[in-house]
């Protein structure tokens, strides 16, 4: 599917369909073939390499900021007693750590229809 079958005349892009809400690497990769015009192989090691940068970052602890979309940070959660909702016993739960995401105020601003969706993310 090009993208221009996937975008409304002059909206943003959408989703192939609601029946499956979620975005895949592949879909990432077959989006840059067709808007940007890399060889699929090229478009396929774009996305990967994309998400191991970020995923390395994150897991050596790093903030990983994306300029008009968003950031992804580690929070560190404190151990706190829990509860088995089955059985209602008191278990602990462990310290751990934790992936946030915090929007872009563009990117808030975008969803909420107060800015034009039209606009780079830059």
């Amino acid at each position: 599917m090009s993208t221009d079958e996937m975008k409304p005349a002059g909206g943003p892009l959408l989703l192939p369909s609601l029946e499956t809400p979620t975005l895949t690497k592949a879909e990432l990769a077959e989006l840059l073939f067709d808007k940007l015009g890399l060889n699929k192989r090229e478009s396929k090691d774009m996305v990967e390499a994309f998400f191991d940068i970020i995923h390395g970052s994150l897991v050596q602890g790093r903030e990983v900021k994306l300029s008009g979309f968003g950031n992804f940070n580690i929070r560190r959660k404190a151990p706190r007693p829990g509860r088995n909702p089955r059985t209602g016993e008191s278990i602990p739960i462990k310290a751990r750590n934790v992936v946030t995401f915090h929007a872009s105020h563009k990117l808030k601003g975008v969803v909420q229809g107060d800015v034009p969706g039209d606009e780079d993310f830059e």
